[in-house]
């Protein structure tokens, strides 16, 4: 317990001085890019947002296909889950909520209350599409020609990255997760410490899509096990 406390002032005092570190990088990064870096930034909200949505919307669909729930049924179990996602952008938050939700689908407690924790904890369903999003974003930002043996790279370090990130807010871990990815494709850091300015409005589509299959994925086990 003091350990932990220990580590939430040390955590606290990051989150103090991060907004100072964020505003450096930016104004680097701003100068060198000019009024071209608003754009892009909307550009990069949109499409890194999008293949979150292509996640959420696939969760809905294994749900239906595979776990055999009418969607009505599915998405009125899913909202409060949603509700807690929007306000805490935590998948682990969410997993007392998730944990209701199932029980409210049919899904046995034997299968939701080992599922469900391990798939919050190691199964971040939009995280490979959405932090290589972020990384070739970079590399244009910096102008970086990314070679095919670059992104092979890439997407096998998301994959590995995805198994090894907290479920914590993405503004928290967003340059420990995508950081790994970028060095890995030869891309320059410093952007990201633009593009987390913005993290939040992805981060919370990253939530939703993540929380969705959790609870999808959970329900196709447990159909699959009777």
């Amino acid at each position: 317990e003091g350990l932990a406390s220990a580590m939430m002032v040390v955590v606290g005092w990051v989150l103090m001085l991060a907004p100072i570190g964020v505003f450096g990088l930016a104004v680097s990064l701003g100068a060198k890019s000019g009024p071209d870096a608003i754009g892009a930034l909307a550009h990069y909200i949109i499409v890194v947002s999008l293949a979150g949505g292509v996640v959420l919307l696939a969760g809905f669909a294994l749900a239906a296909l595979r776990a055999r729930l009418p969607l009505g049924q599915f998405a009125r179990a899913m909202l409060p889950v949603h509700a807690v996602a929007l306000s805490t952008q935590s998948s682990l938050a969410c997993l007392p909520t998730m944990l209701a939700a199932c029980r409210k689908l049919g899904v046995k407690d034997s299968t939701a209350d080992f599922v469900l924790p391990l798939a919050v904890a190691i199964f971040r369903a939009t995280s490979p599409a959405m932090n290589m999003g972020v990384a070739i974003y970079a590399a244009k930002l910096t102008g970086v020609e990314l070679s095919a043996p670059a992104l092979a790279a890439g997407v096998i370090v998301a994959f590995l990255v995805s198994l090894s990130s907290v479920s914590l807010p993405g503004t928290l871990s967003f340059v420990v997760s995508v950081g790994p990815i970028a060095l890995a494709m030869g891309v320059p850091v410093a952007p990201l410490g633009l593009l987390v300015a913005v993290e939040m409005l992805p981060d919370l589509m990253r939530t939703l899509g993540n929380v969705t299959m959790d609870v999808a994925v959970t329900a196709s086990v447990d159909r699959k096990s009777e």
